[in-house]
């Protein structure tokens, strides 16, 4: 079975684009582990340059792929322009237009305007880090333009189609037909939801991650369950917000904000 790398553009410091508070490199991290995830679903080893919001540069992106021995490495990112609302659609970007890795990038292309973007086609960059130092076919995926408001309603609403569409190019790529799996729901063991307490019994959480879609605060459970805690989703508005607590005090509950902040994870402290 192939091992297939996948790489979150930027990370920690490194915000990538941004756009009205929109920053490119929490829609590269969703997008990643919910494409791992349904790959894994369906039998391809999987592997990521990160799975929370630290930064490495391309370089070392690059040279933990090689050091894996990962058979394709495939970049999620967000394009942007000078000009907002200037430019629309997905491109795939490749070191050369040859091989195995120009097959892959048109099959996703395809896929991602099934899913509602235009089409741009690919592009060749050798002054990517991501692209040339990788040993393995590479490629880069734009996902629409950050400071495009129609991609980036594309991009929220029809997010499961764009996973599946970038999962399936590259399943398709690699054995010649559609993934078996082929949709998100249930691919995730649901965690606890827990209501928020009565008015009269606030106590203190710690919220990591608001999430318009269901397996975003999903795989970020996971995650913090892999790091030691005990996390719960709740649905307020539509939104599925991911906790950790409760806490009887605002010190401990800051404590834990603390500890979490200090791991990678986005904190906010709240009392209901």
């Amino acid at each position: 079975m192939a091992l297939v790398y996948l790489d979150a553009g930027h990370g920690g410091y490194d915000s990538g684009a941004t756009y009205q508070g929109r920053r490119e490199k929490d829609d590269n991290l969703d997008l990643t582990l919910a494409i791992g995830e349904l790959l894994a679903q369906n039998g391809v080893d999987v592997g990521y340059t990160r799975t929370s919001d630290i930064y490495d540069s391309p370089a070392r992106k690059a040279q933990i792929a090689n050091e894996a021995g990962a058979d394709f490495f495939v970049s999620l990112h967000r394009n942007s322009s000078q000009i907002p609302n200037t430019y629309s659609g997905v491109q795939t970007l490749l070191f050369d237009e040859s091989g195995t890795k120009l097959k892959m990038a048109q099959e996703i292309n395809r896929e991602l305007e099934a899913a509602g973007f235009n089409n741009l086609g690919t592009s060749v960059r050798k002054d990517l880090a991501v692209l040339r130092r990788t040993q393995m076919p590479a490629l880069l995926v734009e996902a629409g333009f950050i400071n495009t408001d129609a991609d980036n309603a594309t991009f929220d609403r029809n997010f499961d189609e764009i996973v599946y569409a970038i999962a399936n190019g590259i399943y398709k790529t690699l054995y010649g037909t559609n993934l078996p799996n082929s949709g998100m729901e249930g691919v995730l063991t649901p965690p606890v939801t827990t209501p928020p307490p009565s008015p009269e019994n606030k106590l203190y959480y710690v919220q990591t991650g608001l999430f318009r879609n269901y397996n975003n605060a999903a795989n970020l459970t996971i995650r913090l369950q892999e790091s030691g805690y005990s996390p719960a989703i709740s649905i307020t508005d539509g939104y599925y917000g991911v906790f950790v607590g409760p806490f009887k005090t605002r010190a401990e509950g800051q404590s834990y904000a603390d500890a979490l902040s200090r791991q990678g994870y986005d904190t906010l402290l709240v009392l209901r």
